[in-house]
């Protein structure tokens, strides 16, 4: 297929998206540039009837505050640039319908009290916003009790340097049934956000060096993160007061700091996390009061801590995981625990497996003592690698007297899986 015909199926393809939207016998195609009918967006925008397109020709336009405010699609040729001069909100949606594809938003106005957006959509359903550029926003996309909208394949990039500064790069609020999909997200405050969001999928995204949470969801519950890429991001990825929530395939890798985290489960219930690989972190995966969660065939290589678990944690399975390379594989601050180890792979196990089944023929507990000093004063980290401290925790395995009891994975795999 020649470039050409390449174009032609780019603007056609919406086309036929808008016609699934509303289907109207006089919808009709409206162009804007220098060298059209419409000069303007606005000027489009008041003259078309629902279900048109306007299809927007490359240049720069600065219109200030653009409203949507009936169904219908806006197709840029060659990302036409819309630049709000640090002044206001770009696009405003305010109509169910509505398609935005191939835009370059930029320069968005910044105001805490306002949350302006390159692009908002307020109270309404089936958005499709898709294969944009959002440059220097302070939220990218922010979506306010909205239903069944897609923001997908969107390349999201903002430059301020404190968190008070920016916003976050996909906004979501009191929303249902939304699917981010395919995005790419650098330096806004949270890559993606959700509160009060039910139902909806986070799928395939990259969220890399954002100011605090690559990935930050409160309240939200039912909803799955498959096969998204979290790195270096200020604090790692936070999951809070939550329940139902699934997620798979997932890379959480590079996030450093005292307060960073691969993922912090916080006040979370009736979990699941299969596939996800945690890569050098500080902290691989933190409990806190995380209940009835299932942690099974993920892997942690190279972190400070794989696994922390708070007392106040019950009733979490952990198996059939791989635990390589970590400082301390494992930790936690109480002497109860009530969570279940079973038939993982560790690095730092010693058994011997006599009758060649591939699993331990003693248990093994991943907990060790020095871990536990470290967990209640933080610079006895000093003494790392120390004689005395190795001495203290093969003591500790043998004749385990400060360590928990239960804390143990009774059938620890001789081999890493192969996941």
């Amino acid at each position: 297929m020649n470039i050409t015909k390449n174009k032609a199926f780019v603007i056609v393809l919406p086309l036929l998206l808008c016609c699934l939207f509303y289907s109207s016998v006089h919808a009709t195609v409206i162009k804007v540039g220098n060298d059209k009918t419409y000069k303007t967006i606005k000027e489009a925008l008041q003259q078309a009837n629902p279900g048109d397109t306007i299809i927007i020709s490359k240049g720069i336009y600065k219109e200030g505050n653009i409203v949507i405010n009936k169904p219908i699609c806006i197709i840029g040729e060659d990302y036409p640039v819309l630049d709000a001069e640090f002044k206001t909100e770009v696009l405003s949606v305010k109509s169910s319908n509505v398609v935005i594809k191939y835009l370059q938003i930029q320069n968005s106005g910044r105001s805490a009290m306002v949350d302006e957006a390159a692009i908002k959509v307020y109270d309404e359903n089936n958005i499709i916003i898709e294969g944009n550029k959002l440059i220097n926003n302070f939220f990218g996309v922010h979506l306010q009790y909205a239903s069944h909208c897609i923001v997908k394949n969107n390349f999201i990039k903002a430059s301020q340097k404190e968190e008070y500064e920016s916003a976050n790069g996909i906004h979501c609020w009191k929303s249902d049934s939304l699917q981010i999909i395919g995005n790419t997200i650098y330096g806004h405050r949270d890559g993606i956000y959700f509160e009060f969001v039910k139902n909806s999928v986070i799928w395939r995204n990259i969220s890399q060096n954002n100011l605090r949470y690559g990935l930050h969801f409160m309240f939200s519950n039912k909803n799955a993160y498959i096969t998204n890429y979290f790195s270096n991001n200020g604090a790692g990825v936070a999951v809070m007061f939550s329940k139902e929530v699934v997620m798979m395939n997932n890379t959480f890798e590079e996030n450093w700091g005292d307060a960073a985290y691969g993922v912090l489960f916080k006040e979370l219930s009736d979990c699941y996390l299969s596939g996800n690989k945690f890569l050098r972190n500080t902290t691989g995966v933190f409990f806190e009061g995380a209940n009835r969660v299932t942690v099974e065939n993920n892997t942690f290589i190279g972190n400070g801590w794989g696994l922390r678990l708070q007392a106040s944690c019950m009733d979490n399975k952990i198996e059939r995981n791989n635990f390589i390379g970590n400082t301390f594989d494992a930790a936690t601050n109480g002497f109860l625990t009530l969570n279940y180890f079973n038939e993982n792979y560790w690095d730092k196990y010693e058994g011997y497996d006599l009758n060649k089944d591939g699993v331990g023929d003693i248990p093994f507990r991943p907990l060790s003592l020095f871990s536990v000093i470290v967990e209640k004063n933080p610079p006895a980290m000093l003494l790392y690698r120390s004689f005395m401290i190795t001495l203290l925790d093969k003591s500790e395995k043998i004749l385990p007297s400060l360590t928990p009891e239960n804390f143990i994975d009774n059938n620890p795999r001789m081999k890493p899986y192969t996941l």
